[in-house]
């Protein structure tokens, strides 16, 4: 039973010590939007709809400090990556109308519709966009792990956190500890997206 315990005990600090590995890595790369550098491109991920097929209020945040960016003249075009996996639910395009509706002209915003999840999309904008410099738009909570992934496959990214200014939540805390691991592992095998990189990419739909 101690053998066991102390094992159980070494499994839990490892994942400690991974997950904080990850989140500290590129930690010097989450700056303000008014101090973010320019890139070519903003890369938004998606997370999920409303009701109506809208973006979700975490997702909705997410667009909006992209919108913010383009309009700084911090990048010129905005990649949304989402999951299109369900006729039923098309982040990619829910993102797009909802730039193109606040006024971005229709070339200026990009589509991926197979980033299925965070690995996935970094993996795709750096092979099948092409991206090689972006800002990484997401909450604050999620940010390490996206920047941990974007600038291991190749990119040189830096992160604005959606919901900058505001008060950080645990609510995400267990899980994004154990996607950090994750996250990891997948870099560190060097794992393919979902879908391969030859698959058209979703573009002015």
């Amino acid at each position: 039973m101690r053998r066991g315990l102390l094992g159980a005990a070494l499994a839990v600090l490892g994942v400690l010590a991974l997950s904080h590995f990850v989140r500290v890595r590129y930690q010097d790369r989450i700056v303000p939007l008014s101090s973010a550098p320019e890139a070519p491109v903003v890369l938004v991920f998606g997370a999920g709809l409303a009701p109506g097929g809208v973006p979700s209020a975490v997702l909705a945040q997410r667009l909006d400090t992209a919108i913010a960016l383009w309009k700084a003249g911090k990048a010129k075009a905005v990649l949304v990556s989402g999951d299109n996996s369900d006729r039923f639910h098309d982040e990619t395009r829910a993102m797009r109308r909802y730039m193109l509706d606040r006024g971005l002209p229709e070339q200026a915003v990009l589509g991926d519709d197979s980033g299925l999840s965070t690995y996935d999309s970094c993996v795709r904008a750096f092979t099948v966009f092409q991206v090689r410099k972006a800002l990484l738009v997401t909450q604050g909570f999620h940010l390490p792990r996206a920047l941990y992934i974007a600038n291991s496959v190749g990119m040189d990214a830096w992160g604005v956190a959606a919901d900058e200014g505001r008060p950080s939540t645990r609510r995400y805390a267990v899980r994004e500890m154990f996607s950090r691991v994750l996250a990891l592992a997948m870099v560190t095998l060097e794992r393919k997206p979902t879908y391969p990189a030859e698959r058209t990419a979703a573009t002015g739909r």
